[in-house]
């Protein structure tokens, strides 16, 4: 039945476009994305390469800085778009900034806690007392691991947090930690190429929070919702297209990301079949209010929320086709 909603999907994009060109007097806009170039951004690559950008009007640069507060900027309308994690919207509009999601591209939300396998976990209650490595209390690998501990009926103290950069592969292979916070599609595939056998408890089988998407700030929308409707239909286009052939957006990554002929091309592969699992929906950007309701739970129990939010002005489904 998806299958068919795809090829409908794709469709309805195929006979919008039909017969137009890329438009003369292109507005261009910086994207900030928040990671290095990786395989994992493959539908904004097919979006360029096929010139679904250019027939919206836009000439689309891309924004890798890690260092970038992606919010802030959108929220300050220096820069209109950015793709952040659903609690990176409600942290900044609890602090004042406009900014409002206007499109998901995640649809489930990607972080698992990972083990190996002799170490017996195979429910989040069974973290309890275990010594668990992440980057850092910031950011989705912790808002993930929240979540899963309060699944489990666990608090904050029924575990031991270790602090470790983004180094959660060597900390597990090595027997630093007995558990890592990791990102669903990336170092749960590296470690089973090494030939670790896991255990992983996917935050989204779980709970369903509000994931990784598009935002802009109330003044794009207002002043210019033609530009959030292209920018939203070229990156939807792009995702399609992925999903319906991950082959050929592969290799149409291969002229974006450097260095990605040289990596291992299984590994790599496999890191983009997860992500196209991810995304996968009946209707792509659709936004699910029952997730920002969890996400808002989630963070109220974490203290980083102090009450709530209207939750109807920090997303929008209106762009979305």
């Amino acid at each position: 039945m998806k299958k068919i909603v795809y090829l409908g999907f794709m469709a309805l994009f195929i006979l919008a476009a039909c017969g137009k060109k890329p438009v003369a007097n292109l507005t261009p806009i910086r994207l900030p994305l928040g990671y290095i170039p990786n395989v994992q951004f493959a539908p904004l690559y097919v979006a360029v390469a096929k010139g679904y950008f250019s027939q919206e009007g836009i000439q689309i640069t891309f924004d890798y800085s890690m260092e970038t507060d992606i919010t802030a900027l959108v929220g300050a309308d220096q820069v209109q778009f950015g793709v952040v994690s659903g609690e990176q919207v409600l942290l900044a509009r609890a602090k004042g900034l406009p900014v409002v999601y206007v499109a998901a591209w995640y649809q489930q939300y990607p972080v698992s806690v990972a083990a190996k396998s002799d170490q017996g976990i195979h429910s989040p209650a069974d973290l309890r007392g275990k010594t668990i490595g992440l980057p850092g209390t910031y950011g989705a690998n912790y808002i993930g691991l929240r979540a899963l501990l309060h699944a489990g009926g666990l608090s904050e103290s029924d575990v031991k947090l270790d602090s470790i950069g983004y180094t959660q592969v060597e900390a597990l292979a090595t027997d630093r930690d007995q558990a890592v916070s990791v990102y669903t599609n990336n170092e749960p595939v590296q470690l089973r190429a090494r030939g670790y056998s896991l255990d992983e408890l996917r935050v989204a089988d779980y709970v369903k929070l509000a994931s990784n998407g598009l935002i802009s700030n109330e003044k794009t929308l207002a002043e210019n919702p033609n530009l959030v409707k292209g920018m939203v239909k070229a990156i939807l286009h792009g995702t399609a297209d992925t999903i319906a052939d991950p082959q050929a957006a592969y290799q149409t990554s291969l002229g974006y990301v450097e260095n990605l002929a040289q990596a291992d091309t299984a590994v790599q592969k496999q890191v983009l079949a997860t992500t196209v699992e991810l995304w996968k929906a009946d209707r792509l950007g659709y936004s699910d209010p029952k997730a920002w309701e969890n996400m808002q739970s989630t963070l109220l129990d974490m203290g980083l929320l102090s009450q709530p939010l209207d939750l109807s002005k920090a997303f929008t489904n209106q762009f979305v086709p």
